[in-house]
């Protein structure tokens, strides 16, 4: 069992801690999908959308995307906590998931991809809508901010995986890649984004 991975990417990097936080290791294999490493046809023909993370089975079965992967692990090792115990708290996490997902993390992607076009070699970017994705991101943190005015964590008053993907939606996409000071302006994500980084699995 391996899982292919860009260890500055951020998608990697949410399987990452989600392990840690598991206590699980796993071999890794490195591709730099900056470089193309990903788009050899050996690689495409294992990986359903030729992206990273891509975790390969002893029996050569492959899943691709970071939650799939995240999922597969929470039942094998027989620990869904941080997808939630009780239905209230399963339907939660969810729900809060998909929301930093996609208004957060897949609209800063968005933006990165579309203005600094880190990839467009390989596809068509498109600047206005790069803008259009930033002013997303930026008209959802006040939605996070206030939810985490309410609870400790993204989802409620536990560590979920939506914390995690929230964690790099805030300190990889809008702070370092973005360049918007979510942190500085958002007292709320600044003190939830704080408690994190001192857990080990984040560091």
């Amino acid at each position: 069992m391996k899982i292919y991975e860009f260890a500055a990417n951020p998608s990697s990097r949410r399987v990452g801690i989600f392990l840690k936080e598991l206590g699980v290791e796993v071999d890794r294999v490195q591709l730099n999908v900056r470089e193309g490493a990903n788009l050899n046809a050996e690689y495409q023909e294992k990986s359903v959308n030729g992206k990273v993370p891509m975790l390969e089975l002893d029996d050569g079965t492959c899943i691709s995307e970071t939650i799939a992967i995240c999922r597969f692990f929470a039942e094998k090792h027989n620990d869904t906590s941080l997808f939630g115990t009780t239905p209230e708290e399963k339907g939660l996490v969810e729900m809060w998931q998909r929301i930093v997902e996609f208004d957060g993390l897949y609209a800063g992607f968005q933006a990165f991809r579309n203005l600094s076009g880190v990839y467009s070699d390989r596809e068509r970017c498109v600047p206005a809508w790069g803008e259009e994705s930033k002013r997303r991101v930026e008209e959802f943190l006040p939605k996070l901010d206030k939810q985490l005015s309410r609870n400790d964590y993204v989802a409620g008053d536990k560590l979920s995986v939506a914390d995690i993907t929230g964690f790099l939606f805030v300190g990889v996409v809008c702070e370092k890649a973005l360049e918007i000071k979510a942190l500085e302006a958002y007292p709320h994500i600044q003190a939830w984004y704080d408690k994190l980084s001192q857990r080990a699995a984040f560091q």
